[in-house]
């Protein structure tokens, strides 16, 4: 039998001592991470690799090291809630009050843990703590808004998200949220509105129209009935409309919506309209469909738009085509609103060319033969408040220059108010 020499033998144990002392200081120098290296470890561990169990134990090392470091223990709730072990979440949490009453992070992560368990007069108890150290927490206020409306407490809810966007009208979930709360809290609404239209040139009488509604909120989404008049050229008459947004998923909905009337050219004789609406990232929105106006002879057009929320801001650019045998007829409008609170506050303003099938005192017009052909621009002002929770008012005004035969152009003032209310 063949035995290693000596100096083989040597070679190899100088060999793994080398690879030993290699060893040696990346050992200690895990040892001796900081507690704040620890923590960014875990969270990167977490978040980066998805391995929570692992980003577990060095949360736990980090804290051996700082036990009373808060936003250690805070992030191993969380990954104890992540993980669904929820009792051990609870400890931390708890840990983190008792040594720092109301603290907003822990508020925050204590009170979501109890919320997303179905708890949430506890979650609202936790969070009302936390408000009491930080009154302007802009997570805790939205937090809470949630809270209430899981609870049904909905006047209580909408005056938290109304607080939220005054100290940032920005917060554009907020605003969510706030139509959220106004569609739970009120399953019905009834409308009213009124439109007085002046003419400078083209007509002698001005034009009345006003309006009633009724609409509900439903599983399949909201519907609303309207009884329309109006006084047009010294006649009366009336039209029944019937207005449905069905709900296909989170990201699609739909506009689907019918009109009926006399033949006697105040409104059309029927009117109809679909629109295919989806929601985009970045906070957009894109729809298309048409709308059909039937007088005499039917006339379609075609819509699309394109909206945008930026900040407290909403845009919307839509245009109407109207296909013809010889030509298109094209009506662009750019649509703006600045919201002052929720969803039912806000300025609006508008500027755009042509006419719009969507506007009832001005799709009469597409019964004149190429009238809506001729050149049109138009621009208006509006204010929309609510109050009281349950109660919207607006008003809006618009100036029209309408050229009504070729080369002849015609001013037309328009000033509209309305009610809702909600219940």
């Amino acid at each position: 039998m063949n035995y290693p020499s000596s100096s083989r033998i040597k070679s190899q144990a100088l060999f793994a001592f080398f690879v030993l002392m290699l060893q040696i200081p990346n050992t200690f120098a895990q040892e001796d991470l900081s507690s704040d290296e620890l923590f960014i470890k875990a969270r990167n561990t977490a978040f980066d690799d998805d391995n929570y169990p692992k980003a577990i134990a060095l949360t736990k090392k980090a804290l051996e090291i700082s036990p009373d470091y808060a936003d250690i223990r805070i992030f191993l709730g969380r990954l104890y809630t992540w993980t669904d072990k929820v009792d051990s979440a609870r400890v931390e949490f708890n840990r983190v009050l008792e040594k720092n009453p109301g603290h907003e992070d822990g508020s925050l992560a204590y009170g979501s843990l109890e919320y997303w368990n179905d708890d949430s007069k506890k979650a609202k108890a936790i969070v009302n703590n936390g408000l009491e150290y930080h009154p302007k927490s802009e997570e805790l206020l939205y937090l809470k808004a949630r809270i209430l409306t899981d609870l049904r407490e909905f006047p209580e809810a909408n005056k938290t998200v109304n607080e939220l966007l005054n100290i940032n009208p920005q917060y554009s979930k907020a605003r969510g949220l706030s139509e959220s709360i106004k569609n739970a809290s009120s399953k019905n609404i009834i409308g009213l509105t009124y439109d007085f239209v002046y003419f400078d040139k083209r007509f002698d009488d001005p034009w009345h129209l006003a309006s009633v509604d009724y609409g509900r909120q439903t599983k399949f989404g909201s519907i609303t009935g309207r009884v329309n008049y109006a006084n047009r050229f010294q006649t009366d008459g009336v039209q029944f409309e019937v207005d449905a947004y069905p709900r296909i998923s989170n990201t699609f909905y739909t506009y689907v919506s019918a009109g009926i009337a006399k033949k006697d050219g105040i409104f059309p004789q029927l009117r109809t309209g679909f629109s295919l609406y989806a929601n985009l990232p970045w906070s957009m929105e894109a729809e298309a469909g048409f709308r059909m106006l039937k007088f005499s002879d039917e006339t379609w057009i075609y819509t699309a738009s394109l909206g945008k929320y930026y900040k407290n801001y909403w845009f919307n650019l839509r245009t109407y085509l109207t296909p013809s045998n010889e030509s298109l007829s094209q009506s662009l409008t750019l649509n703006v609103r600045y919201y002052i609170g929720g969803a039912d506050d806000f300025l609006s303003f508008s500027v755009g060319t042509g006419l719009s099938p969507d506007d009832p005192t001005n799709n009469i017009l597409y019964n004149n033969g190429d009238t809506y052909k001729l050149k049109t621009s138009d621009i208006s002002i509006g204010y929309r408040r609510s109050f009281n929770t349950t109660n919207v008012i607006f008003i809006s005004a618009e100036l029209e220059n309408q050229e009504y035969q070729q080369g002849v152009k015609g001013n037309q003032f328009q000033i509209g108010v309305g009610y809702n209310k909600r219940f």
